[in-house]
């Protein structure tokens, strides 16, 4: 094997490392914070997934049927919650009180775990497009050298620029009140038009 086919080999093999790094850490963020909860975080998860489930909201159907025609009278037995059901109403909002707090906690911690996700990925993303400014500076150079002039290719001298991504948000920004103020003036004009036809 030549020096130029070990370097290719080499170079290829850091690039897997640096794959499997990436998709590791980004995997490693979930684990971490999954190893990391607390009792009242995993009986936070737990109540939201089984809340989610098919027999949960069966074990419910049964649970208010009996509930309801027991106290109807339906079975001949004596009604314990007679009608409007008032302990049966207590007890189902006391109920969804505690399942819509468990579901914050642990949607809470799922957004904590997508935020630290998207940081990552952003961070990746910013060294990638470092790495490729690099390379078409390189090719820039060989390009030179064959006797082309960079200065004449303004898609090359774009793209040797470093990233601002200061102005990637400016842009983001404007383009977002752009379309708000289409939005409005949508609406005002279809409200002139409504208010002109009213008026003949």
């Amino acid at each position: 094997m030549t020096s130029e086919e070990q370097s290719e080999a080499l170079a290829s093999g850091e690039r897997r490392q640096r794959i499997v790094g990436t998709r590791r850490a980004v995997l490693a963020i979930k684990a971490e914070h999954t190893a990391d909860r607390s009792r009242m975080e995993i009986v936070a998860d737990r109540l939201t997934r089984s809340a989610s489930s098919p027999f949960f909201f069966l074990i419910h159907v049964l649970w208010f049927a009996c509930w309801i025609l027991w106290n109807v009278g339906a079975f001949g037995l004596r009604p314990f919650d007679p009608f409007p059901f008032g302990l049966l109403t207590m007890v189902v909002s006391l109920e969804a009180i505690f399942l819509s707090i468990f579901v914050l906690m642990a949607q809470g911690r799922e957004s904590q775990i997508a935020e630290l996700r998207d940081e990552v990925t952003l961070q990746v993303l910013l060294r990638s497009e470092e790495e490729i400014t690099k390379v078409l500076e390189l090719m820039a150079g060989l390009y030179g050298r064959l006797g082309h002039k960079v200065a004449e290719d303004d898609e090359l001298r774009q793209m040797l620029k470093p990233l601002s991504t200061r102005e990637i948000e400016q842009e983001l920004i404007h383009q977002i009140h752009r379309t708000q103020e289409m939005r409005i003036a949508k609406r005002k004009r279809r409200k002139r038009k409504k208010e002109s036809g009213s008026g003949e």
